[in-house]
């Protein structure tokens, strides 16, 4: 029984190296980057519009996923006083096909005047992308400043891949 089990391993170390061979993913990994502008309807009646502009860092991890960075500046437009702030998200976004694609981004929004604090920001996304241009309708919700918006982003983007 030993001997058959023993038998059983070595052939497995050998057939294991094919079968890991033949369902290797040949898409090369690396960084794409991104410059973008946004616009957006708050939803509530403390802000009028808001109009942003962001760099993202993509990191493709297969051909339909990918992990974000975005960092910017966004304005929310009000008559009795705007809101500004710097997002620092970090996001993940999966592929449904060739070019269309979700995208999920948490992280934190940095208030611009010292009384306006910090505030947690989470935002859901639908999007496209090809080579060199982004398109997202995106949902962005500021917890600590009781407001959100729903957005369009506009970007170029680029290959950082050798």
């Amino acid at each position: 029984m030993k001997k058959i089990l023993f038998c059983l391993f070595v052939s497995g170390l050998f057939v294991a190296p094919t079968v890991n061979a033949q369902t290797k993913n040949t898409y090369p990994k690396g960084f794409r980057a991104g410059f973008g502008i946004s616009t957006g309807l708050p939803t509530d009646a403390d802000y009028d519009a808001a109009v942003g502009v962001d760099a993202r860092l993509q990191y493709d991890l297969t051909q339909k996923t990918s992990l974000t960075a975005t960092s910017g500046y966004t304005h929310l437009f009000n008559s009795d006083g705007d809101l500004g702030l710097v997002p620092a998200k970090l996001g993940f976004k999966s592929f449904l096909d060739k070019n269309f694609y979700l995208q999920g981004e948490v992280g934190a929004g940095f208030g611009t005047h010292r009384e306006m604090g910090n505030t947690f920001i989470w935002s859901p996304a639908i999007g496209f992308a090809n080579k060199y241009i982004d398109i997202n309708l995106h949902y962005e919700r500021y917890n600590d400043y009781h407001t959100d918006q729903f957005g369009l982003r506009i970007a170029y983007g680029f290959s950082l891949k050798k």
